[in-house]
């Protein structure tokens, strides 16, 4: 018989940021496990609810029993099978017998090849799996991938989880199906809402799970369905409001939000406009990280004193749900005023001196050592992009100040934006503010870059001292771990350098960044050679951040083979690669240049300058004019940043190349000749990979 399968775990109120991952982790491993048991096919439908205080699915067409299977399980080589008169050898005897085989079945074997060796086959009927026997063990399993490092015991059990369990319902149909799980055994009741509806729910059949317990229990089960409940009852409720009003956009909020109610309804509450006074990034990470609240902006952005409150109760009086959240908030708000008007009273630069006593890293050193060494890379970075270097040193200075402010060690995600608010409270110059607030940019993927030479100049002063520093210490992130997410400043370096786009080389920056710290302070020991070991991190970031983009593969090969430091140019570089890719005299002209390298390669060494008197073939005259001819107008394009032009002349080398390749020999027993032959290939390799290496553009066969 097949029938809707209903598997729910009842608990207590589950970790809310975890919640969705951890109905979609449960759901799947049972599903999954029933596919694989045959019970449900691999199609069907399948869907997962998760609310606070449970994890649940339902799966269509489960059956009660799996069809049998018929396994050809393989015994041994005919030849050790079988004697030679075809009876059983004691070595078959005693297989069948580990097997449970029965000797009078050696009719019913199959004879086929099984590599090189005639193989004996037995065809096995496997029973098939019983729902009833498997499901229960089907359910733990699954309870024990859920991604939940902390588990806890509750009472007097030894059951280990998430959180306490209250229930289990196994339905199929309208049958329990038997099973155990932390102690409780499976039935048909589950429980609704707190103080809505029904406190208990019985279950006719799996099939009205979700309307039983929405319509009795007052409890929408799907995360899903709440989500979107939620999302459009925020948009309705903003609507009424006015015109333009809308509330903070905050995919997780919602989320965390939906993983706290079971049934969501959303009111409105206020507080006192006096509050809107404090900078309105304070104010609504107030209202988000500790109430969970919903701030409310007008059409322009700007902070109203409104905001909206998800709660998880439907009445028809919200007074005393409202009141109570504007209490509790008006709290919250009231410390972050007191933080702020506190914070003011001391400069952001009389607060430096006290970094002398946080320590950035044991080996690092403190927080005012990396200050310093962040305003003196800012300085150097912002002469070399003509900014301001007074702006640079001063914004370098005061980067980090606001660490040390009450706000942000309240809460660390404003570091930066109050930075800007203090600096400008301190009469700064609005440059120098700006770059506190944006050297932190990017902070992920898709982020805003910083805007302007000095707030350029201090991230990546941040940034590259941070590579610097811990790649030479050693610490390099491997596999999944990057304690001090050095991915993330590698890819904001690479992202500001080139789609500023900045004039900077990345290794001289490198190399600034070293000379910022005490002799033996980095580079020691296995560390010694770490800007290279950084170069190439920078670059496989690099690879990684151009396939992202879109970009050819093989022409973002062919570009990072010759680790261009100057980013700013590598996306005029690929372009001017997939350009010359196109060209039909490309394929032949990758493949020479394969050659050439290969050549130059195994040569002892190649002499500088060639003598055209030595030419004894007029292929290579040939070659060595039209080299020639080509080189003034290639100089030009590439110190113009023509580079596409630039691999397009190229193109007029392809007939004297084929033709030197054709009648020359390279490696002539002439050792002059064979020395001003390589010395023509080695200034034909100079101008073939001047913008990349072409022979990565050669396609494989």
């Amino acid at each position: 018989m097949q029938a809707t399968l209903l598997v729910e775990l009842l608990t207590e109120e589950l970790p809310p940021k975890a919640l969705s991952r951890l109905g979609e982790v449960f759901a799947d491993a049972v599903f999954k496990a029933l596919v694989e048991r045959k019970l449900v096919a691999a199609d069907a439908r399948m869907d997962r609810y998760a609310s606070p205080r449970r994890l649940a699915l339902t799966v269509q067409g489960v059956t009660e029993r799996a069809p049998d299977a018929v396994v050809d399980e393989k015994l041994m080589p005919v030849a050790v099978a079988l004697d030679a008169d075809g009876k059983p050898t004691p070595a078959l005897l005693k297989k069948l017998q580990a097997k449970n085989i029965a000797v009078e079945a050696l009719p019913q074997f199959t004879r086929r090849l099984d590599g090189k060796s005639e193989t004996l086959f037995y065809a096995m009927t496997v029973p098939g799996a019983a729902l009833d026997d498997v499901l229960a063990g089907i359910v733990l399993d699954a309870l024990k991938k859920l991604p939940s490092p902390k588990l806890m015991r509750w009472a007097d059990c030894d059951y280990q989880f998430v959180r306490p369990v209250h229930g289990l319902v196994l339905l199929h149909g309208d049958r329990v199906v038997p099973g155990q799980a932390f102690g409780h055994a499976s039935g048909r009741s589950t429980r609704g809402h707190r103080f809505m509806g029904e406190g208990e729910v019985t279950l006719a059949n799996a099939d009205e799970y979700a309307r039983a317990l929405y319509e009795r229990g007052a409890v929408m089960a799907s995360f899903d369905a709440r989500r979107a409940l939620i999302v459009q009852r925020l948009a309705h409720v903003c609507g009424d409001i006015g015109n333009g009003v809308h509330h903070v956009d905050d995919a997780a909020l919602i989320d965390e939000v939906t993983a706290l109610v079971e049934n969501p309804n959303v009111y409105v509450a206020q507080f006192e406009p006096d509050f809107l006074a404090v900078p309105q990034e304070c104010l609504i990470l107030t209202m988000k990280a500790n109430q969970k609240y919903f701030p409310l902006l007008d059409a322009n952005g700007k902070l109203l004193n409104r905001f909206l409150v998800v709660s998880n109760m439907q009445v028809a009086d919200p007074h005393n749900i409202v009141s109570g959240n504007e209490r509790v908030v008006r709290a919250r708000l009231s410390d972050a005023r007191f933080f702020f008007e506190q914070d003011k009273k001391t400069p952001l630069a009389a607060r430096i001196p006290k970094m002398e006593a946080v320590v950035y890293h044991n080996r690092l050193g403190s927080q005012f050592d990396r200050v310093m060494r962040i305003q003196r890379l800012a300085t150097d970075i912002g002469g070399r992009l003509g900014a301001d270097v007074m702006q640079a040193a001063r914004a370098g200075l005061l980067a980090k100040a606001d660490l040390m402010t009450d706000m942000v060690g309240e809460f660390p995600e404003l570091q930066g934006v109050m930075g800007r608010y203090y600096a400008q409270h301190d009469g700064e110059a609005e440059v120098v503010a700006q770059a506190v607030e944006q050297h932190y940019r990017p902070r992920f993927a898709g982020d805003a870059l910083p805007e302007g030479a000095v707030a350029c100049a201090v991230s990546l002063a941040d940034k590259i001292d941070a590579l610097a520093g811990f790649f030479g210490i050693g610490q390099i992130p491997t596999g999944d771990k990057d304690p001090f997410a050095l991915r993330r400043a590698a890819l904001g370096v690479l992202r500001i350098l080139m789609e500023t786009p900045l004039p900077l080389d990345l290794a001289e920056l490198i190399a600034a960044a070293r000379g910022g710290f005490r002799a033996g302070q980095v580079g020691e020991g296995d560390a010694a050679n770490f800007e290279a070991q950084l170069l190439d991190f920078m670059f496989e970031r690099l690879r990684n951040l151009l396939r992202e983009a879109g970009h050819d593969a093989r022409a973002i090969d062919a570009v990072l083979a010759l680790r261009p430091t100057r980013i700013d140019l590598v996306p005029a570089k690929l372009a001017a690669v997939v350009a010359f890719s196109a060209l039909p005299e490309a394929q032949s002209l990758a493949a020479a240049n394969k050659r050439i390298v290969n050549i130059l390669k195994k040569a002892d060494g190649v002499a500088v300058g060639v003598d055209a008197a030595l030419f004894a073939e007029a292929a290579e005259r040939d070659l060595h004019a039209a080299l020639t001819a080509v080189q003034p107008a290639l100089r030009a394009d590439l110190e113009g940043g023509r580079y596409t032009e630039a691999l397009t002349a190229l193109a007029q080398l392809r007939a004297p190349v084929d033709r030197f390749f054709d009648d020359v020999m390279v490696n002539a027993d002439d050792l002059k000749v064979r020395a001003n032959r390589l010395a023509l290939l080695g200034e034909l390799a100079a101008a073939m990979n001047a913008v990349a290496d072409i022979s990565r553009l050669e396609l494989k066969d």
